[in-house]
C-alpha cells in the first residue's frame, strides 16, 4: 500500500494554484456582474414569498425581477456574441 505523501509531490507540482482568481476570471466575474445581481434580486423576491401565499405586489415584484434578469441575461448574451454583417456584394 503506498502512501499518499509519496504521490502528493506529483499532483501538487501539475498545477501551482495561489488560490486568487486570475485577471481573467475576475474580468468575466464584472462583466457577468449585471446579470448575477440581477439574479440574486429574482431570489430574493421568489424567497419572501416562499411561506406565505404572494399578494398581487409579491407578483409584481417577482415579474419585474424576472424581467430584469432576462434583460441582463440578454444583454450580456448580445455583448459575447460575435458581431456579423450580413449581405453586402461577395
Amino acid at each position: 500500500m503506498k502512501s499518499i505523501a509519496a504521490l502528493q509531490a506529483v499532483v501538487t507540482a501539475a498545477a501551482p494554484f495561489d488560490g486568487e482568481p486570475s485577471n481573467a476570471e475576475l474580468d468575466a466575474i464584472e462583466t457577468e456582474m449585471p446579470a448575477i445581481l440581477a439574479d440574486v434580486d429574482l431570489l430574493d423576491a421568489q424567497i419572501m414569498t416562499i411561506d406565505r401565499t404572494p399578494t398581487e405586489l409579491d407578483q409584481q415584484r417577482i415579474r419585474r425581477a424576472r424581467r430584469r434578469a432576462l434583460a441582463a441575461r440578454r444583454d450580456l448574451a448580445n455583448r459575447a456574441a460575435p458581431l456579423t454583417v450580413s449581405g453586402g456584394a461577395a
